[in-house]
């Protein structure tokens, strides 16, 4: 004879009802969905200016190039460090605030700090936009 208390048991096994934990998951995927469209980073982003067909020419544009052995050149004429500042101070006075941009090319295997002084200097004597080329020769 089987004990009645024993066929009880077997006869109804612990199953878990996951019905609430699914009802929980979907609204808690609903609110997450709801939540993220409005986490959106804002980046400024200055859109190109329509193209003008006439008006004044461009001016040059501004290479500083740096030599292995620290020798400076604006867009190929020899330049002191010493006088790099205030002959800087002065072109970029002549142009507007767009216009204000300076390239330095350096060689790779230059070291960091010489190139971050000119940085320093360029941002010092005005200009707004550093640009950085490598030399590869």
């Amino acid at each position: 004879m089987v004990n009645s208390k024993s066929r009880a048991r077997s006869a109804s096994s612990p199953d878990i009802n996951v019905t609430p934990l699914i009802d929980v998951l979907l609204v808690l995927l609903i609110i997450f969905m709801v939540i993220q469209p409005q986490k959106e980073a804002k980046l400024p982003v200055r859109a190109p200016a329509p193209q003008q067909e006439a008006g004044p020419a461009p001016p040059e544009m501004l290479m500083l190039t740096v030599s292995g052995d620290m020798r400076l050149a604006l867009n190929s004429t020899p330049v002191d460090l010493g006088d790099l500042m205030p002959l800087l101070g002065k072109l970029m006075e002549e142009r507007t605030a767009e216009q204000r941009t300076l390239f330095i090319k350096a060689p790779t295997m230059l070291a960091y700090g010489p190139v971050l002084l000119l940085i320093d200097l360029a941002k010092g004597a005005g200009v707004v936009t550093v640009g950085l080329v490598r030399d590869e020769s």
